[in-house]
C-alpha cells in the first residue's frame, strides 16, 4: 500500500512522486488532496493531488520541501512506500462545459492547475494557462500544460524563460481584450501574494476568479483550526470548507499575516536537517 512507484525532482527541491493508491485514484477530482505521512511519528503534510489514473489505481503529487516534514518525505525513494495517505479530501473544482476559462499557476501551482485545465479542457472550453514562476529553472510541467490549453503562455521575474514579468500583466491583457466578456471564470493557483494580485487583477472586469488556499492547511480535518480564513466576512476552513474560494472574498491581509506565524519554525526544523534533499 502506498508504494512511491517513481520519484522525480522537477526543479531544486521540487519532487514528484508516483503513488500507488487504487482507492483514491478511483475517486479523486481535480481540485482535490490528500493528507501524507511519512511515517508513524510523522507530521500530517496536505497535498494536493496533482493528477490519477483511475485504471492504473495511482495518483502523482508535487511538494516542495519547506520544512523537516517535507524534507523528511524527500528522503523516500522509489520502492519505499509512504506510512499513510488520506483522501480525497477537500471539495471538488466545480468544471462545466462550454466559455473560456484562464489558468494561472505560480511555482508549484502549476500541480494543482493542471487537473482542472485539463478537466475544463475535456468539457470542451477554450482554455488559456498562464505559468509563472521566479526564474526558468523552476518551472516544470510547461508540455503537460500546453497539452490541455489552447495557450500557454509562460513568465519568469528574471526573464530566464517565457516573457520577462509577472503573471498578472498577461492576464490583465487577455481581460482587456474584445474576448474578455467571453471569459467565464480564472483560477489562480500558486504564491499567496500572486493569488492575491490576480483577484485584484480581474475584479474590475468582475470575473468570477477562484483560488486554492491549500497552502495554509495542516492537519486537513478542521480540528486544528490552523487553517482558518476570512471570507466574505465569515470564517471558513480551508480543508474542509475548501481548499478553493471566491479570490475577492477572501480577507488577504488577515491571511497574509496568518501564513508567517509558522515561518520561523520552518526555518528552524530546516537547520536540523541537511540542505538537499536525497534521490
Amino acid at each position: 500500500m502506498n508504494a512511491i512507484l517513481r520519484k522525480n525532482e522537477l526543479a531544486p527541491q521540487i519532487f514528484e512522486f508516483l503513488v500507488s493508491a487504487p482507492q483514491i485514484a478511483r475517486k479523486a477530482q481535480p481540485g482535490q488532496f490528500v493528507i501524507v505521512m511519512a511515517d508513524e511519528a510523522a507530521e500530517r503534510i496536505p497535498l494536493t493531488i496533482a493528477d490519477f489514473d483511475r485504471e492504473a489505481g495511482t495518483i502523482t503529487l508535487v511538494m516542495m520541501v519547506v520544512g523537516a516534514s517535507s524534507w523528511k518525505i524527500a528522503q523516500l525513494g522509489t520502492d519505499e512506500s509512504l506510512f499513510a495517505v488520506i483522501g480525497p479530501l477537500g471539495h471538488a473544482s466545480p468544471v462545466s462545459a462550454g466559455g473560456t476559462v484562464v489558468m494561472v499557476a505560480g511555482g508549484v501551482g502549476t500541480a494543482p492547475v493542471f487537473p482542472i485545465a485539463r478537466a475544463f479542457h475535456d468539457q470542451g472550453c477554450k482554455v488559456f494557462t498562464i505559468q509563472g514562476a521566479r526564474t526558468g529553472s523552476l518551472l516544470f510541467w510547461s508540455d503537460r500544460l500546453r497539452s490541455v490549453s489552447d495557450e500557454l503562455i509562460v513568465t519568469t521575474d528574471d526573464g530566464t524563460a517565457g516573457r520577462k514579468g509577472l503573471v498578472t500583466h498577461p492576464l490583465r491583457e487577455l481581460l482587456e481584450q474584445d474576448t474578455a466578456r467571453d471569459i467565464r471564470c480564472v483560477y489562480a493557483i500558486g504564491p499567496t501574494p500572486m493569488m492575491r494580485f490576480c483577484a485584484l487583477t480581474t475584479q474590475p472586469f468582475a470575473v468570477p476568479t477562484t483560488v486554492s488556499l491549500n497552502s495554509i492547511m495542516v492537519d486537513g480535518t478542521g480540528m486544528c483550526g490552523g487553517c482558518r480564513v476570512e471570507v466574505g466576512g465569515q470564517t471558513r476552513f480551508t480543508c474542509v470548507d475548501g481548499p478553493e474560494f471566491d479570490g475577492h472574498q477572501v480577507d488577504w491581509e488577515t491571511l497574509m499575516a496568518r501564513q508567517k506565524t509558522y515561518h520561523s519554525h520552518e526555518q528552524c526544523s530546516l537547520q536540523r536537517v541537511p540542505l538537499t534533499a536525497g534521490n
